[in-house]
């Protein structure tokens, strides 16, 4: 479109050579709208080409099955570029503080301690250690890992809840027992704190999953120096969310031998395939659909030993995607020739910790 400029005389004055009228090419301020529609057809198709695209994992990882050890070898890659993707260790360290165990009472099973472990700058792991009664030498360790809104009291006492036996049933074994406390709601803050404080991580450097993780992985260097731990007996259990830790926590740190993950497994996959946006904001980090399902961090795991439990009562999310995955999961013990060592359960009950099939496991693995 022209439009005709006019009242040029000042410019003719200065400049003779111009024209008094002076054409300017416009357009209609919407004629991009098409353009912006194939923009956003685009980028769709992009991502659901980048979502189908298997060459990424394949380049990313090759496992070896010729060995044990040639397998684990050819976890590395995939190891740090996970961890990379969630900022982990998170910067900071090392810490001088010393940790304190304040001994909160005791029963016939076990002597309790409040422990608080410094972690990163001003940032501590918390949580309640037990002892068990009687204890010869040295004993495994488990961590024991609350769910979304849970607290180590939760776990610990008045019968556990829907956690049952998931920290008793370690000391009636004879294990120690660390339970962590993380962060989903605190008095004087804002309900939704879990994401304000992973939002203003990721801004950082790095995420609430790597900080959670890196408080285990500390309290687990300290307590693997205590004289009654033996650390190279560390197992990790947990429900819910604390499934989803005692998943990405072994994968991380490789002295974990033995883990149970209950009632999580296949969870954020099951919500990514009817909404992506549906995932909730602390599980979005970096390649999380592409690279780190749940079934390649079962890879990460393996060789070690890992059991995985879904509710047959509990909702679809919390069981259906798992089913499908366990098998990729599987075939890596499989292929390997320790099919024992992976084992997926889908029991009478619903959201909740299965004890009978779970201490069986870390039992014969630990």
């Amino acid at each position: 479109m022209l439009r005709v400029v006019v009242g040029c005389s000042v410019l003719v004055s200065l400049f003779p050579a111009l024209a008094c009228a002076q054409t300017v090419y416009e357009e209609d301020i919407n004629t991009s709208a098409h353009y912006r529609a194939e923009q956003a057809r685009e980028l769709d198709a992009y991502i659901l080409a980048l979502k189908g695209d298997k060459g990424r994992l394949g380049a990313a990882f090759n496992p070896d099955f010729s060995s044990v050890r040639g397998y684990e070898s050819s976890t590395r890659n995939l190891r740090k570029l996970f961890a990379d993707s969630i900022g982990y260790p998170p910067p900071g360290g090392p810490i001088s503080e010393k940790p304190s165990f304040t001994k909160m009472g005791e029963d016939s099973q076990g002597t309790y301690y409040r422990a608080m472990i410094p972690v990163l700058p001003g940032v501590h792991a918390e949580g309640i250690y037990i002892v068990p009664k009687g204890v010869k030498g040295r004993v495994p360790l488990v961590i024991s890992m609350h769910g979304g809104g849970g607290s180590p009291e939760l776990v610990v006492f008045n019968g556990g809840s829907n956690y049952h036996d998931m920290a008793h049933g370690a000391v009636k074994r004879g294990y120690a027992v660390f339970a962590p406390q993380h962060l989903f709601s605190a008095p004087g803050y804002p309900g939704d704190i879990r994401n304000r404080t992973d939002d203003r991580l990721r801004l950082v450097g790095t995420s609430l999953t790597a900080v959670e993780i890196a408080k285990i992985t500390r309290s687990i260097d300290v307590l693997a120096k205590r004289p009654e731990i033996d650390g190279k007996r560390i197992a990790m259990v947990g429900l819910s969310y604390g499934g989803y830790y005692a998943l990405v926590t072994p994968a991380l740190d490789q002295r974990i031998k033995v883990s149970v993950s209950s009632c999580y497994f296949g969870v954020q996959e099951f919500r990514y395939e009817g909404d992506e946006l549906s995932v909730p904001s602390d599980f979005r980090f970096m390649d999380r659909f592409t690279l780190f399902r749940d079934s390649e961090i079962g890879a990460l795991i393996c060789p070690r030993a890992l059991l995985i439990q879904a509710g047959k009562n509990d909702d679809a999310p919390h069981r259906d995607m798992g089913i499908k995955l366990a098998p990729s999961v599987a075939s890596y013990y499989d292929r390997l020739g320790i099919a024992d060592r992976f084992k997926f359960v889908v029991f009478d009950g619903g959201h909740e910790f299965k004890d009978a099939t779970a201490w069986e496991f870390v039992a014969r693995f630990l």
